[in-house]
């Protein structure tokens, strides 16, 4: 098989752009440090790599779904898909961050949820390792949620000056 470099590019561009913007947006300040976690919460030092490695392995899976098709539907169907996930994945620091609303970030979770479900569902009729690729996705954005649930149970109400 060769390699689609172009393709390969928007690939990588779209997980790189998705980690880079998630760390640009994600201030760990005076606000963040005093919200109650619960125990549970990973060390902070791990989201950075957990989303790299993450977000690497959907944007493979963009690459190999898109490698395997050459119907136009299916290249607009992908492009749709991961374009709204790229939205979706964008607005979450921005609200739990910069906006200091994780009960808005809660409710926004679950759309980014089911645009990685929406993901795993529609390359689960594509070959090889990719219907898989975005499961560890989908099961982090599933623990996420729980985190961000929770502190938004223990630190509730938000928006109040």
């Amino acid at each position: 098989m060769e390699i689609d470099w172009t393709l390969a590019g928007v690939a990588a561009a779209w997980a790189i752009i998705l980690g880079g913007a998630g760390g640009a947006l994600t201030e760990i300040g005076e606000w963040y440090h005093n919200l109650e976690k619960p125990s549970w919460q990973p060390p902070d030092w791990l989201f950075g790599p957990a989303w790299t490695i993450i977000l690497g392995l959907s944007g493979w899976s963009l690459y190999l779904a898109w490698s395997q098709t050459d119907l136009e539907f299916e290249h607009i169907a992908l492009a749709t898909l991961f374009g709204t996930n790229f939205v979706l994945h964008l607005a979450w620091s921005p609200l739990f961050f910069k906006a200091k609303r994780p009960d808005w970030a809660l409710i926004e979770n679950v759309f980014l949820w089911l645009s990685v479900a929406a993901l795993c569902y529609w390359l689960s009729g594509y070959s090889g390792i990719v219907p898989w690729l975005n499961v560890p996705y989908l099961l982090w954005v599933t623990f996420a949620f729980a985190l961000n649930w929770k502190v938004v149970q223990l630190n509730k109400p938000f928006g109040i000056a």
